[in-house]
C-alpha cells in the first residue's frame, strides 16, 4: 500500500506499507544514496510473507527526499541531517505507537545514526532493534572520489564537477532511460562475484532512474558524517551489523569501525557479497532482521 508523508518543509515522501496494520512490531527501513525504496522490496516481502519463525511485523519503507516518487529538494536540504528529520516524520506519521526496528543500508544506516543524534527521545522511547547494513559512521572522505585514490581521483574530481555544473546534467530528470547501460559500472563498484539476475536488475534500475542533482547534492554530505559518537545511543539495544566481504563503497573495515564502539552487537560478514545485501543476500538480511523482530516483540509481552 503506497501512502504520503508531507514533511514540515512540505516535501512529499513516497511511503510503501506492509503486513498486519495492528502487528506487534513496526520495521522501518531506509535505502541508500542514489537506490530506492524498492531495493527493499524483497526483504520486506519476506519479512511480512515468508518468515515462519516469529511474528509477523508491520513494514513501512520509504524514499528519501529527492529520491524514487518521493519530491526533489533544494540542494541546501540534501543532507543526512534533514534525512533524519524526515525519518522522524515518517515515524510520527506513520508509526506513532509501539517498538520499532530500524534498519538502514549505505546513506539509509547514516540516517539512523543522525536519527539518534538529533532525535534522542525518540530514539531511547521507541526503538527496539536497530540492523545497520553496508554502512559507515564516518571516514568516507573517499566517496567523492568512489573510492579511487592519487591521480585518477584528481582527474574525476576535476571531471565530475564540469559535468555536474553542465544543464545536461542539472537538466536531467534521470540518469538515463537505458539502465541496462549502467551494468558494468555496478557490478564492479556496488554488487558481489556473481550477483544474480534480479540484484543485478533492481540495482540498475534504481540508479537509472535516480536524478543527476541527486548524487552530486548529497556527496558533500556523505563525505562529512562522522557519527561514532552517536552510535552510544544504542549500546543497550539489539544491533545486528552486515556488510558484504566484496563491498567496495563501504568495506567491511567500516563496519567493524561500528562495532568497536557496538561491542555487544552482532556482526555478519556475508562471502562474495557486495554493498547492495538488501538485494544480494535477501535470506540473511531478513533473518537478521527478524531476530531483532523477535526481541522487540518479546520486550513488549514482557
Amino acid at each position: 500500500m503506497s501512502r504520503q508523508v508531507v514533511t514540515r518543509d512540505g516535501t512529499g515522501l513516497h511511503v510503501r506499507e506492509s503486513g498486519p496494520a495492528a502487528a506487534a512490531v513496526t520495521v522501518l527501513l531506509a535505502h541508500g544514496w542514489t537506490l530506492d525504496e524498492r531495493c527493499w522490496a524483497p526483504v520486506a516481502d519476506a519479512l511480512v510473507g515468508s518468515v515462519r519463525t516469529g511474528p509477523v511485523p508491520r513494514v513501512l519503507r520509504y524514499d528519501h527526499r529527492a529520491h524514487g516518487r518521493s519530491d526533489d529538494t533544494p540542494g541546501t536540504s540534501m543532507t543526512v541531517e534533514q534525512l533524519a528529520d524526515d525519518m522522524a516524520e515518517v515515524i510520527a506519521q506513520r508509526a506513532p505507537s509501539g517498538p520499532l526496528v530500524l534498519g538502514g543500508h549505505s546513506m539509509g544506516g547514516m540516517t539512523v545514526m543522525a536519527l539518534a543524534q538529533r532525535h534522542p527521545e525518540l530514539v531511547a522511547s521507541r526503538v527496539a532493534g536497530v540492523a545497520l547494513v553496508g554502512t559507515a559512521s564516518g571516514g568516507l572522505g573517499a566517496a567523492a572520489t568512489l573510492g579511487m585514490s592519487g591521480r585518477p581521483a584528481e582527474l574525476f574530481l576535476v571531471g565530475r564537477e564540469k559535468v555536474t555544473d553542465s544543464p545536461l546534467w542539472t537538466g536531467r530528470a534521470e540518469l538515463t532511460a537505458h539502465p541496462g547501460v549502467l551494468r558494468p559500472g555496478v557490478a564492479r563498484l556496488l554488487l558481489g562475484r556473481r550477483p544474480g539476475a534480479a540484484a543485478v536488475r533492481a540495482t540498475c534500475e534504481a540508479i537509472a532512474a535516480c536524478r543527476p542533482t541527486t548524487i552530486s547534492g548529497f556527496t558533500p554530505t556523505l563525505t562529512t558524517h562522522e557519527r561514532d559518537a552517536a552510535l552510544a545511543a544504542f549500546a543497550d539495544l539489539p544491533v545486528e551489523l552486515m556488510v558484504g566481504a566484496r563491498d567496495r563503497l563501504t568495506p567491511p573495515r567500516f563496519t567493524y569501525r561500528i562495532a568497536a564502539h557496538l561491542p555487544r552487537a552482532a556482526v555478519t560478514e556475508f562471502p562474495d557479497a557486495g554493498h547492495m545485501l538488501p538485494v544480494e543476500r535477501v535470506g540473511g538480511v531478513t533473518a537478521r532482521l527478524a531476530v531483532l523482530v523477535r526481541h522487540a516483540a518479546g520486550s513488549r509481552a514482557a
